[in-house]
């Protein structure tokens, strides 16, 4: 099988690609960066520009599958134009790839994309996948929009998955690269009350699903989450017990936090609680189901 990646050269994209090519998988990826045409090592490079329509429709040659990790960053201030530009590097990510596809009258075998739980609303109620609403917030559009874009890929493909991703922890980027370095100087602290739910998941893992969706020939939604969601105060916790720092200062007021982020506090303050059950009974087994586990496998410095 030959596998198409968009946003390959990033933390998640990477860590999938080397996987697939450990196991004989031939990767052709798509970047924005003409400079990252040659960056991955035993993979073919391929330019595009969703926001200008432009793509090298080389890149499908062959391929019998595609992963779409495609997404601007929601980690920036957002600002009206980073808002739509969080929007449009999605919506038009997708449409592009459904274009080419029918441009070049292919079918793939399976398309398998990004989302994120950010679709669930700010609750302390475990939610799963049959789970629908209507968005209350900025995340819940950016994620409906995002979704519905690729569900247009559905005709394209044998087998069409969503999977909705939590916090990547890793030791390379991702959440903990926001929340260890204060908590090594001794100024960490959670958000608000701390009692907000995180739903998390190893990178490993995270990959891992992708992999076991290609194989296993998945299709629909499913949430990529670990099994034990945690609090954010335990979270801050136990980060500091694995680095043998104190806990020093209060939990950050909810006021405090929406006078400097603004809307954007709804990433600190949001509660969300999302069951990883769907996938389980797929037949995937988790590595790290245990916050504590996962921190102590990364050996996070």
């Amino acid at each position: 099988m030959k596998i198409l990646i968009t946003g390959a050269t990033g933390l998640i994209g990477r860590v999938i690609s080397i996987k697939l090519l450990n196991k004989g998988y031939r990767v052709n990826f798509l970047t924005t960066s003409k400079k990252k045409i040659n960056s991955i090592d035993g993979c073919n490079g391929f330019y595009w520009d969703p926001q200008k329509g432009v793509i090298d429709l080389n890149a499908f040659d062959g391929v019998t599958h595609l992963i779409n990790l495609a997404g601007t960053s929601i980690s920036r201030r957002w600002t009206k134009k980073h808002k739509n530009k969080i929007i449009e590097s999605r919506v038009l990510s997708a449409n592009i790839i459904y274009n080419s596809l029918i441009d070049l009258q292919i079918k793939l075998k399976g398309i398998i994309s990004a989302s994120a739980i950010g679709y669930y609303p700010n609750s302390e109620k475990y939610f799963n996948e049959s789970d629908s609403f209507l968005p209350e917030n900025f995340l819940q559009r950016v994620v409906q929009k995002w979704e519905k874009a690729i569900t247009e890929l559905e005709t394209q493909t044998q087998n069409l998955l969503i999977l909705r991703i939590g916090l990547v922890i890793s030791s390379k980027g991702g959440i903990l690269s926001y929340i260890v370095p204060p908590i090594k100087f001794c100024f960490g602290s959670a958000f608000g009350s701390g009692n907000q739910w995180q739903s998390w998941i190893h990178i490993d893992d995270l990959a891992e699903i992708f992999l076991y969706s290609i194989e296993n020939s998945l299709s629909g939604i499913i949430n990529a989450v670990a099994p034990c969601p945690i609090t954010q105060n335990k979270l801050i916790k136990s980060l500091a017990n694995y680095l043998n720092r104190p806990i020093i200062f209060p939990n950050i007021p909810n006021f405090v936090v929406k006078f400097f982020f603004n809307e954007r506090s709804q990433l600190f303050l949001g509660s969300q609680k999302i069951s990883s059950k769907k996938i389980e009974k797929k037949g995937f087994k988790f590595k790290f189901k245990i916050f504590e586990n996962a921190i102590s496998d990364l050996k996070i410095k």
